[in-house]
């Protein structure tokens, strides 16, 4: 809304490698945080800064380069699998495509299709499962091999075995990047070297998954609710 201060009196330094995971229940702002990240709008106060440089020095597409996303909404296009995996790195050879799937937990899936890496996906390959869909724009990511990563670490509508494999896959993917990740299930985050508790468009906590809990606020009671749900 304009001329509401979304978020205030807020400081957080992110190392490379980090993992910071931002929590918080639907409409709380999480998305703030990522929107500012990638410039899809600025500051009126206060400054981002990446590798020491104020993010507003750099054009938006050269900052954007910095980032890979895997949201929770996959996006595919009309094409083979090869084109939907090779389409963040123009000029991908079939070896670079066939190891980042392994690495996904993917490729033996692919070659079971008809014809393996040049089998047709309908338009948003709805020819696919979900966790398929997810498993094929985590290789992608990995092609792309950005430092820092966009994760939204969702996995819906999946039953239980995809989403460990799904799970391993963004584990993979997350190695030696840095790493914001829009948490659902608070137990893939207990590791997270800073967790953002988030809560009408404002960060109301921050620290480790175990300082959270110890302090018993609002990240215990999620954690607690969450946790006794399952």
């Amino acid at each position: 809304v304009k001329g509401r201060e979304v978020i205030h009196n807020f400081s957080l330094t992110a190392a490379r490698g980090d993992v910071i995971a931002i929590v918080g229940r639907t409409g709380a702002g999480k998305t703030t945080i990522i929107n500012l990240l990638m410039r899809f709008y600025d500051p009126d106060g206060g400054r981002i800064m990446l590798d020491g440089v104020d993010i507003s020095r750099y054009t938006r597409a050269g900052l954007r380069g910095c980032f890979t996303m895997v949201l929770q909404d996959t996006w595919l296009f009309a094409g083979t699998v090869y084109e939907n995996i090779a389409y963040g790195k123009p000029g991908a050879t079939r070896e670079e495509v066939e190891r980042v799937c392994k690495a996904a937990k993917i490729h033996s899936f692919i070659t079971r299709l008809p014809q393996g890496y040049d089998t047709l996906l309908s338009d948003n390959a709805v020819n696919i499962s979900k966790g398929q869909k997810q498993l094929l724009t985590i290789a992608r990511a990995m092609l792309i091999d950005s430092p820092m990563l966009i994760l939204d670490e969702a996995t819906s509508n999946v039953d239980t075995r995809t989403e460990h494999v799904i799970q391993q896959a963004m584990t993979t993917l997350m190695r030696g990047r840095t790493c914001f990740v829009l948490a659902h299930r608070l137990s893939t985050i207990k590791n997270a070297d800073k967790i953002l508790v988030m809560e009408g468009g404002d960060v109301v906590e921050q620290g480790t998954h175990a300082q959270l809990l110890a302090q018993k606020g609002m990240y215990y009671n999620l954690y607690k609710s969450q946790f006794e749900s399952y």
